[in-house]
C-alpha cells in the first residue's frame, strides 16, 4: 500500500483525517467524562445518549444539503470552507470552557455536527477522486486506520489531560469543572488551525457539476426522497448502507452503556481506565482495517463482511460474562479487528457502485440513513434508561441485534462465506494483483471475456471483481455429482454443444437483469499457455440482449497461472516456475467493448492487455545469475553443461567454476566491460555467468568478423580485458585471424591459465560452498558489489554485445530483463520438459545464441549439449544423437546444412521433439526437405530484433482427450 502515499496530497488528505476525527473526538470526550464524575446511573446514561444523539441530529437533518454541496463544488473546497468553521467553533468552546459554561457548551457539540455532516460526504467522496477504483479498498483502509487512530489518540490525550487537570481538585458541579479543564481547550484550536493549513495541500482533480439547490424541494422532503433513491436504486449500495447503519447504531448504545456498566460491574472510576477499554476496540479497527485493505490490496474482498458480522456477534454474545478489565479488553480488540473486516469492503463497496457525479448523495444518503438508524437506538436507549432497564440488558439486547444482522448478511451474500474460504486457500499460494479496476462498469450486465489458463481461473476472476460473477462452465464438468451441488450454489451456467440454445438465452437474460457474466470463449483450457482461437458462441448471446440494456464486454487477461499445478504446464516448467511458493498473479481488464464486437476484436483487446501484463511481469524478473543460480541450487547433481568432446559438468560444479572465475574477474577486470571470445562450450558458459556474477557487461565479439571490424568493436565498448582459450585462438589464427594484431593493447586471460592458478585448496572450499550453502548466501558472498534491495544483484549489468561483421560493428545493449523476458517466453510455448536436452551450437555472439541456446537451458535447469561449429552439421548432428537432445534451436542457414549433409542420417535426429527455427525467415524450402528427410516439423520463430531474438514461436497442436477438441498452435507461414 506505500504506492498510495506516492500519489500527490494524499499524505495531507490523511492527516486532515486523523486531525478532523481528533478534534471532534476531543470536545465530546470532555462533555461524556464530566458526565460521568457529576452524575450516576440512569441519568448518565441518558445524558451520554443526549450528547450522541447530538452528534448525530445535524447528520439527519443536513442530509440533502451536504451531499448536494460534495457534488456541487470541489470536495478539497468543501473540506477547506469546513476546516476553517472548526477553527471559528473551537474557539468559542474554548471560551465556554473558561466560562464555566457548562449547559453551552454541552449544545456546542451540535453546532460542531453541523460543520462535521457538510464535511463527512466530501470527504470520503474524495477518496474516489484521488486514488481511483484499483486503490479504493486500501486507500479505505488507511482512511478507517488513521480515523481510528485519532480516535484513540483523542480518547487517550482528552482523558488524560481530563483526569490530570482534576487530580487533587475540589469540584461540585460541571461548571467547576469546565474552568478547571478550560486550558485544554486550546489543543481544540491548535488541530483545527493544523488542518485548514493542510486542505491548501489538497489537489482538486473535479471543478464540480453544475447543480442548483432548490429550498422548497429541501423543505418539503423532495430531496431526501431523491437522494434515497440514489442509493436505494442500487441493491447493493442499499444493502451496505443497512451493514453499516447497524454496526454503527450498536457502537453508539455500546458508548452509552458500556461506561455506566463498567462503573456497576467493575467498580471503576478512572475515566482513562474506562475510555482505554472501549479504545481498544479502535486499536482493533487499525489492525483489521489494514490486514482488510492487504487482503483486498486493489481489488475488493466482499467476502470479509459476512466474517465481520459473525464475529461481532459472538464477541457481544460473550461482553456480559466477562469479569475483569483484562479479558474486556481482549474482547474489544477482537470486536475491533473484526470490525475493520466489516467496514472495509462496505465503504468501499458504496464508492465503486455509486457514480462519479452522484457519490456525494449516495455518501449523504449514507449518512443519513446511518445516522436515521443511530438516533433510532439512543432513543430506545434513552427510553431503557427512563424506565430503568439494566445496563446488562441492553448489553444482551446488543448481542442479538447483532446476530440477526449476521444472519441477514449471511441470508443476502450466501456465497460470500464460502467463497472466502476457498479463496483463502488460494490465497496462501497466489498473490493477486488487478489492473484496470476503473474499468469495470459498477452497474449494469458485463460479459467478462478473456483468456483460460488453468482451472483456477474462475477464483481469480471472482477475487479480482468487486461484483458477483456467474460463470459459464461446459457441462460434461457441470454434470459430474460431486460438483454439480458446488456449481449450483454459485450460479454457473452449463453449456454444451448440442443445446447451447437454452444457455445462450439465459446468458442474454442474465445480461439483461445487469449482472456480471464470465465466458471464456477458447472453450478449453490452454494446453501451451498461449491465446487460442476464440469461439463465437458469446456473439449469439450478445445479440439476444436488448439496445437499451447497458450491457457491455469487458476484455480480461490472466497472468501468473501458466506453470502452476492447476494447468497444462509440464512438470519441469511448473518446477521451473518455483511451484510451491508464492505465486505473483495478474488480471488486467479492459475497456468496455459494444456487444457487437465479434471474436476476432476480443481477441485483440485480451492479446493486448497481455502486453501490459507482460510488462509488469518482467519489471518483477530476477537478474540472470540470480535466476540461474537459484535453479542450480534445487538440483545440485543435475547435469548442466555438456562439451561433445565428452566433458560434463553438473550444477554443483559449474557452480564452483562461476564462483572461482567470479573472484578472479573482479580482481583482473576492473572496467565495466568484460570481452569474452568463445564459441558455443562450457567454458563459455562458465565466463558469461562469472562476468554477470562480478557485475560487468559481457561483450560476446564476433570471431567471425574482419580484424578491422573486431578491432572497432573493442574498442566502442571499452574492452580492455578479454577471455578467451588458447585451443580457441589457434583455431582462429589457423583462420587467419590473429587475435595479438587485433586486440593491441588489450589483455587476453586464456580460461586455461586461469584455471593453472586456482589452488586445490581453494577449489575445494568453493566447492563445499556450492554444495551446503542456499542460493542467497552464495549471492551475499560471491555476488556484485553494487546491489539491488531486492535482488542483491546490479540489474545495470547490461549484456553487450557486436555482431557486426564489416566496417563499423553494430552494438546492442540487452538488459537482464530482457533477456529474462525473451527466455521466460520461449520457455512457456515449449513448455519444457523433464526429459528435454537442448543443443547449443549457435555463437553467442548471436543474439538468438545467447538467449536461446545458451542463458536459456542455464536458467530454466535444462542440459545443455554444446558444439562449437553450428556449420558442422555432422558433428552437431551427432551430438544429439550421442546425448539424446530434443530441442533444436537454430537458424533457416544451419537448418539447410543437416538436409544437405548425405552423412547426417535421419536417426541422428531420431530424438528431437521439437526444431525451432528463428533469427531469420525460414525458407519454406528447408522446411520441407527437413521434413522429407527427418519427419520433423520446424516451427517458426521469428525475431524482431537483437532485442526480442524470438518475437513468437509456433508450436505443435495439441489435443485434448477429454472433450477431443484441437488447440491449435502452429500456423506456417503466419
Amino acid at each position: 500500500m506505500g504506492h498510495l502515499f506516492r500519489i500527490g496530497g494524499f499524505l495531507s488528505f490523511i492527516a486532515m483525517m486523523f486531525i478532523n476525527a481528533f478534534v471532534d473526538l476531543g470536545h465530546k470526550i470532555i462533555i461524556q467524562n464530566t458526565v460521568f464524575k457529576t452524575y450516576d446511573g440512569d441519568l448518565q446514561v441518558l445524558l451520554t445518549a443526549i450528547v450522541n444523539a447530538l452528534i448525530l441530529l445535524p447528520f439527519v437533518l443536513l442530509f440533502s444539503p451536504s451531499g448536494f454541496l460534495s457534488d456541487r463544488f470541489r470536495k478539497p473546497l468543501v473540506m477547506r470552507v469546513s476546516a476553517w468553521a472548526a477553527v471559528a467553533l473551537t474557539l468559542a468552546i474554548t471560551a465556554c470552557y473558561y466560562l464555566g459554561l457548562f449547559w453551552p457548551a454541552f449544545a456546542m457539540t451540535f453546532l460542531l455536527a453541523i460543520q462535521a455532516a457538510i464535511y463527512s460526504p466530501a470527504k470520503y467522496g474524495y477518496i474516489k477522486e484521488l486514488v481511483g477504483n484499483e486503490s479504493l479498498a486500501a486507500a479505505n483502509g488507511w482512511v478507517q486506520a488513521t480515523t481510528t487512530t485519532a480516535i484513540l489518540a483523542g480518547i487517550f490525550l482528552f482523558s488524560i489531560l481530563f483526569e490530570g487537570r482534576l487530580d487533587g481538585m475540589i469540584y461540585r458541579d460541571p461548571g467547576e469543572i469546565m474552568r478547571l479543564i478550560a486550558p485544554v481547550g486550546w489543543v481544540l484550536v491548535a488541530g483545527s488551525l493544523i488542518e485548514a493549513a493542510l486542505s491548501y495541500r489538497l489537489p482538486m482533480p473535479h471543478p464540480g457539476a453544475r447543480l442548483t439547490f432548490d429550498w422548497f424541494q429541501y423543505v418539503s422532503g423532495r430531496y431526501l426522497r431523491g437522494n434515497l433513491h440514489s442509493a436505494w436504486d442500487n441493491r447493493v449500495i442499499w444493502l451496505s448502507i443497512i451493514g453499516l447503519a447497524v454496526f454503527w447504531s450498536i457502537s453508539q448504545v455500546m458508548l452509552a452503556v458500556f461506561p455506566a456498566y463498567a462503573k456497576a460491574s467493575l467498580g471503576e472510576t478512572n475515566t482513562v481506565l474506562i475510555q482505554g477499554l472501549l479504545a481498544c476496540t479502535g486499536i482493533g479497527i487499525i489492525l483489521g482495517s489494514l490486514v482488510a485493505g492487504r487482503i483486498s490490496r486493489d481489488h475488493i474482498e466482499a467476502a470479509l463482511i459476512p466474517v465481520g458480522a459473525i464475529g461481532i456477534a459472538t464477541a457481544l454474545f460473550l461482553l456480559p460474562h466477562l469479569h475483569s478489565p483484562l479479558l474486556h479488553g481482549l474482547n474489544f480488540l477482537a470486536i475491533g479487528v473484526l470490525s475493520g473486516f466489516f467496514l472495509v469492503p462496505l465503504n468501499a463497496l458504496i464508492q465503486f457502485h455509486a457514480g462519479e457525479q452522484g457519490l456525494g448523495r449516495v455518501l449523504a444518503a449514507s449518512n443519513f440513513i446511518q445516522n436515521l438508524w443511530m438516533l433510532a437506538f439512543l432513543g430506545i436507549t434513552v427510553g431503557a434508561a427512563y424506565t430503568q432497564v439494566s445496563e446488562e440488558t441492553l448489553l444482551i439486547g446488543l448481542a442479538l441485534v447483532a446476530a440477526v444482522g449476521a444472519a441477514y448478511t449471511i441470508y443476502q451474500l450466501p456465497q460470500s462465506l464460502v467463497r472466502f474460504v476457498i479463496l483463502r486457500l488460494v490465497a496462501t499460494r497466489f498473490r493477486l494483483k488487478v489492473l484496470g479496476l476503473d474499468r469495470l462498469p459498477a452497474q449494469g450486465g458485463v460479459l467478462l471475456l478473456g483468456n483460460h489458463i488453468s482451472w483456477l481461473d474462475w477464483a481469480m476472476v471472482q477475487m479480482a471483481c468487486p461484483r458477483p460473477v456467474r460463470f459459464v462452465m461446459e457441462r460434461e464438468i457441470y454434470q459430474q455429482w460431486y460438483l454439480r451441488w458446488f456449481l449450483d450454489f454459485f450460479g454457473v451456467v452449463p453449456i454444451s454443444r448440442g443445446s447451447s440454445r437454452q444457455a445462450i438465452q439465459t446468458i442474454a437474460g442474465l445480461l439483461e437483469q445487469g449482472e456480471v457474466v464470465c465466458l471464456f470463449p477458447e472453450g478449453t483450457i490452454s494446453k501451451n499457455g498461449q491465446l487460442s482461437e476464440f469461439k463465437r458462441g458469446f456473439e449469439l448471446s450478445a445479440r439476444q440482449v436488448s439496445a437499451g440494456s447497458g450491457a457491455t464486454i469487458v476484455p480480461f487477461y490472466l497472468r501468473g497461472l501458466w506453470g502452476s499445478r492447476f494447468s497444462y504446464a509440464s512438470d519441469k516448467l511448473r518446477e521451473g516456475r518455483g511451484e510451491g511458493l508464492m505465486r505473483d498473479v495478474v488480471v488486467a481488464f479492459g475497456a468496455p467493448m459494444s456487444l457487437a464486437c465479434g471474436a476476432e476484436q476480443v481477441k485483440q483487446a485480451v492479446f493486448e492487455l497481455s502486453v501490459g501484463t507482460w510488462e509488469d511481469y518482467v519489471s518483477r524478473l530476477p537478474p540472470l545469475p540470480v535466476a540461474w543460480l537459484r535453479n542450480a541450487r534445487r538440483n545440485p547433481g543435475q547435469v548442466a553443461v555438456i562439451d561433445s568432446s565428452g566433458t560434463r559438468l553438473t550444477n554443483r560444479r559449474l557452480i564452483t567454476a562461476v564462483l572461482l572465475f567470479t573472484r578472479r574477474i573482479r580482481r583482473l577486470v576492473p572496467e565495466p566491460a568484460l570481452g569474452i571470445l568463445l564459441p558455443a562450450s562450457s567454458a563459455c558458459a562458465i565466463a558469461n555467468l562469472a562476468g554477470l556474477m562480478a557485475g560487468r557487461q559481457v561483450v560476446n565479439l564476433n570471431y567471425t568478423a574482419s580484424p578491422e571490424a573486431l578491432s572497432a568493436a573493442i574498442a566502442s565498448a571499452g574492452i580492455r580485458h578479454v577471455l578467451t582459450a588458447d585451443r580457441f585462438r589457434k583455431r582462429l589464427a589457423a583462420r587467419g585471424l590473429d587475435l595479438g594484431g587485433v586486440l593491441g593493447e588489450v589483455t587476453l586471460h586464456p580460461m586455461e591459465e586461469l584455471r593453472a592458478g586456482i589452488g586445490r585448496v581453494e577449489g575445494l572450499w568453493l566447492l563445499a560452498l556450492a554444495s551446503l550453502l542456499p542460493a542467497h548466501l552464495l549471492l551475499g558472498l560471491f555476488g556484485t558489489r553494487a546491489r539491488d534491495p531486492q535482488t542483491g544483484v546490479d540489474d545495470t549489468a547490461a549484456i553487450l554485445f557486436s555482431s557486426g561483421s564489416e566496417g563499423t560493428p553494430k552494438g546492442v545493449e540487452l538488459t537482464h530483463r530482457n533477456i529474462m523476458a525473451n527466455l521466460r517466453q520461449i520457455a512457456d510455448v515449449l513448455n519444457t520438459e523433464a526429459e528435454d536436452v537442448i543443443l547449443a551450437n549457435l555463437p553467442p555472439f548471436h543474439a538468438f545464441g545467447l538467449t536461446v541456446t545458451t542463458f536459456l537451458p542455464l536458467v530454466e535447469g535444462i542440459p545443455m549439449v554444446c558444439h562449437p561449429d553450428p556449420t558442422d552439421a555432422l558433428g552437431s548432428a551427432k551430438a544429439m544423437a550421442q546425448y539424446r537432445a530434443t530441442v533444436l534451436c537454430s537458424t533457416s542457414t544451419f537448418l539447410r546444412l543437416y538436409t544437405r549433409n548425405r552423412k547426417v542420417h535421419p536417426l541422428m535426429l531420431g530424438s528431437l521433439r521439437v526444431v525451432v527455427a528463428g533469427a531469420e525467415r525460414l525458407a519454406p524450402e528447408v522446411r520441407e526437405a527437413f521434413m522429407l528427410k527427418f519427419q520433423r516439423p520446424i516451427y517458426e520463430g521469428y525475431g524482431a530484433t537483437e532485442t526480442t531474438p524470438v518475437a513468437s514461436v509456433n508450436v505443435p497442436d495439441t489435443l485434448d482427450t477429454g472433450n477431443w477438441k484441437v488447440q491449435s498452435g502452429s500456423r506456417p507461414g503466419t
